[in-house]
């Protein structure tokens, strides 16, 4: 299976333990990444508040550079897959946006036709393109005992079209049980964790952040697990913050889904980026599956 892959800026950095658990992950399933040549930002959110036109233009160049042999792009992102998913629907549905993002484009020399490239988040390549049968045949570490509280986040879910259920996904919490986690009913699942608001108003921030950490301490979690960078961010990095605020102590692992899926594949600890996280998630996860993880790692 081959895929153009578009990393992002964050798995560059702050984000590079996603990188790397991408990566190894791909590898082992047998999925090809083909990253972008020369690939530039998204954007993020900021972009569109300022000139819609300009910020479809610079993700839709993305889109215009995906080798020509490829139909299908791959992004880890939360933020990523939305704007490049949203701006090629745009394109799709909007002759005049669409003839001005290609003006825009000719400018480099580019053009993008509308409906050419599929983008997909991972997590839907991994539990569709490969299903149930070809996960479980690769694990090594079977996840059971550890409790996991799958968070998607208010992103990756909520494309018109996209690949689950937008207030109550399901299916990283199916991928998980595959591979013998268990796996607690998380309600605050697709909830947002605030985003830049930590920028704005740290008050309203922190009480987005504390509700998601006090969820998945309710509920009895041993982790948390993202499929973007901003939430990672936020419920990892600003755990101290929250608990001076608000004085409480939670001290909740935060890891990207990619991160345990190559536990249970056997995949080597720090080839999957793990010591990467403030609140460590290692010591948690061979105390619970210390018989496991005593077997060998690739």
């Amino acid at each position: 299976m081959k895929y153009a892959y578009y990393p992002g800026c964050s798995l560059e950095c702050n984000a590079a333990a996603y990188d790397m658990s991408v990566r190894a992950v791909a590898d082992l399933l047998g999925i090809r990444l083909v990253e972008l040549d020369d690939w530039n930002c998204c954007g993020a959110t900021e972009y569109f508040s300022q000139d819609e036109l300009v910020a479809c233009a610079v993700i839709a160049r993305n889109l215009a550079i995906v080798d020509p042999q490829l139909d299908q792009l791959v992004a880890p992102c939360a933020a990523c897959y939305l704007n490049l998913k949203k701006t090629d629907k745009l394109m799709a549905e909007n002759p005049e946006m669409n003839a001005k993002i290609n003006e825009c484009l000719a400018a480099g020399g580019l053009r993008y036709r509308a409906g050419r490239v599929r983008v997909r988040h991972l997590l839907d390549v991994i539990y569709t393109d490969l299903g149930e049968t070809a996960l479980r045949d690769k694990v090594v570490r079977p996840l059971t005992g550890l409790r996991v509280a799958p968070y998607y986040g208010c992103q990756v879910v909520r494309p018109l079209d996209g690949f689950d259920d937008t207030e109550y996904p399901m299916k990283m919490d199916e991928l998980f049980t595959w591979l013998g986690a268990e796996v607690v009913d998380y309600p605050v699942k697709a909830h947002c964790c605030g985003g830049h608001q930590t920028q704005i108003s740290e008050p309203q921030a922190f009480e987005l952040i504390r509700r998601l950490l006090d969820s998945a301490v309710e509920y009895h979690a041993d982790l948390i697990l993202c499929v973007c960078p901003m939430c990672q961010l936020n419920l990892d990095a600003y755990q101290g913050r929250v608990n001076s605020f608000f004085g409480t102590d939670f001290k909740m692992p935060i890891v990207y889904f990619t991160q345990l899926l190559g536990v249970a594949f056997g995949i080597d600890m720090r080839k999957l980026g793990f010591g990467k996280e403030l609140v460590r998630a290692e010591p948690v996860i061979r105390a619970k599956l210390s018989g496991a993880l005593a077997t060998g790692t690739k």
